[in-house]
């Protein structure tokens, strides 16, 4: 009795967590980033994969509970891409994500960047993120190479221009001081990044305005293609990618700022980039599941909002369309 009211009653392919709330929303995405995926062994995933397909064939077997099938389903879904069913690239999942993308957050964030570094790491950092991006695509219709290419090349030339350019501002600007100088000098990663991150998702997507995507009714048929819904989603994942580098490229400077002054580290100068490292991956950790769970990734929308077919394939008021991530 104390599990079940712990623990909902599983539901194969649907979230654990209610995604009507932000608080549901954080608690679904918090699983799905959960590094320690990251070290189960292929014996362990094998066994998850065949207790969910015992549980879809009604061939469970006796004494399994609720807890153990939701969490043979978190690691499945984190490990094995939902369209292509093949494991995806470890750094490239989205447990993975954090672990391996804080060393090129803690590179962008170091001060008295020259300009061929500010360039690589900010490759890097797009670099990374295409690959993310490609790794965890709706793979139901296929999208062209030149397409992950174009969103590619654009989101790495905006960084790097917008980066680059405002490094080079703030070195003519002789009327601040040496302080000030670094500290927005530090803040510079930020609009290049979030700017990218623009670029990038409308690029890699940008098939979706011309195509549609799919929108389901209550009992999830498709009902139609639309434009619209796929206006909506690409904005509010764009808006997601926005937020998401707020504060992990304005807090770390602005607390290293701080921890800088104090005499203690101002006589033990080696212990800046452990702590600086640090900073970072805390930040980082909070920030992505917050930023992520701004929006519930299966989002509605009314159909009096959408295209006219689409009102007259279904009685539903309201249809329910995959944002993506």
């Amino acid at each position: 009795m104390a599990e079940s009211a712990a623990c909902p009653a599983f539901q194969l392919g649907r979230p654990r967590y209610e995604q009507g709330s932000f608080l549901g929303r954080l608690r679904h995405f918090v699983d799905i980033i959960d590094p320690s995926t990251l070290f189960v062994s292929e014996k362990r995933l094998k066994e998850c994969m065949k207790l969910l397909d015992d549980y879809k064939h009604g061939e469970l077997p006796p004494g399994v509970s609720d807890l153990q099938l939701w969490e043979a389903q978190k690691i499945k879904q984190a490990i094995i891409h939902p369209d292509t069913g093949e494991k995806i690239f470890m750094p490239f999942r989205m447990s993975g994500y954090v672990p391996f993308g804080t060393p090129i957050v803690i590179g962008l964030l170091l001060p008295n960047q020259t300009v061929v570094s500010t360039i690589i790491w900010q490759w890097l950092n797009q670099s990374h993120n295409a690959c993310v991006n490609y790794a965890n695509r709706n793979a139901t219709k296929p999208t062209p190479t030149s397409k992950f290419l174009q969103g590619y090349v654009g989101a790495v030339t905006s960084a790097v221009s917008i980066a680059v350019g405002l490094n080079v501002l703030i070195q003519k600007a002789n009327k601040l001081s040496p302080a000030t100088r670094m500290i927005i000098q530090r803040l510079v990663p930020f609009p290049a990044v979030a700017c990218a991150n623009i670029c990038n998702v409308g690029l890699m997507r940008h098939n979706e305005l011309s195509e549609g995507i799919d929108v389901l009714d209550s009992n999830e048929n498709v009902v139609g293609s639309s434009k619209i819904a796929a206006r909506h989603a690409i904005m509010e994942t764009a808006f997601t990618r926005v937020v998401l580098p707020m504060p992990i490229f304005v807090l770390p400077p602005i607390i290293m700022s701080y921890l800088e002054r104090l005499r203690f580290l101002q006589s033990n100068r080696r212990l800046l980039l452990p702590i600086h490292s640090l900073v970072c991956l805390v930040t980082f950790g909070l920030s992505l599941p917050v930023a992520i769970s701004l929006f519930p990734q299966m989002s509605q929308i009314e159909v009096s909002c959408l295209e006219p077919e689409i009102a007259m394939a279904t009685d539903c008021k309201v249809v329910t369309y995959n944002k993506g991530l």
